[in-house]
């Protein structure tokens, strides 16, 4: 079929292809320092869950950034795929596409603020135990995380479900979860003791929701979501 000449043309990280968005995303982590020398990155299917693209995606990728000096491959017991010891900056320039996103991400950011914060006191109104009682397991199974990416899956499922226990209206929940798929575009590896605190404020978000307090529901995750403006990579100062 033809392409419809009509559709507007794409901009942004949207014109890139599932590879460089994963190139792109792993080499502007390491120029923010939220990937340090000589990190070793998780395996691949995790990475592939986490970033949102297909295994082989992710081994082309790594090979690329390999082969830019970015990353390195080591073989034996402790080996594996790590970032280069002196990893050079500007060799993968759809960085730049991501770079030049800080309006858009910020303002998802802030419709996920406004969706969150309704949607969580709606939950502490009904406080529906079994949804309680899941939200509570993951946030032990986030602390248990030994990487980025194992992390990453669990916070996304935490978010859509405290979105499912609020129990509608139907609309706000799809308008969130559809915030959060956009936002999950722009995600990058962040340094696993950062994701931990984070941690500490879906725990202070559980124990609101068990206490039938919609006021600190909102506070917490007003704090939570705000943290996003201030570590979310495009507030990073370079």
């Amino acid at each position: 079929m033809a392409a419809d000449l009509r559709a507007p043309a794409l901009t942004g990280i949207r014109r890139l292809s599932a590879l460089d968005t994963v190139r792109a995303r792993i080499a502007l982590a390491i120029e923010l320092g939220l990937l340090g020398p000589g990190e070793r990155l998780p395996p691949n299917d995790e990475i592939a869950r986490a970033l949102g693209v297909g295994a082989i995606t992710v081994r082309r990728a790594l090979v690329s950034l390999c082969e830019a000096g970015v990353l390195e491959r080591r073989r034996g017991r402790n080996g594996g795929t790590l970032v280069a010891a002196d990893a050079p900056t500007g060799r993968v320039g759809e960085v730049k596409v991501y770079e030049e996103s800080t309006a858009e991400v910020r303002e998802l950011i802030d419709h996920r603020l406004v969706l969150e914060s309704g949607l969580a006191q709606l939950v502490a109104v009904r406080r529906p135990d079994e949804s309680i009682g899941r939200l509570g397991d993951l946030v032990h199974r986030m602390d248990a995380a030994t990487d980025w990416a194992g992390f990453h899956d669990l916070d996304a499922e935490f978010h859509l479900a405290v979105a499912a226990a609020a129990g509608g209206p139907a609309p706000a929940v799809r308008q969130y979860g559809q915030v959060l798929r956009d936002l999950h575009r722009f995600y990058l590896p962040y340094p696993l003791p950062a994701l931990r605190a984070s941690n500490r404020e879906h725990e202070l978000l559980v124990q609101a929701l068990a206490d039938q307090e919609p006021e600190t529901a909102a506070l917490v995750t007003r704090a939570h979501v705000d943290e996003l403006h201030r570590t979310m990579f495009v507030g990073l100062e370079r």
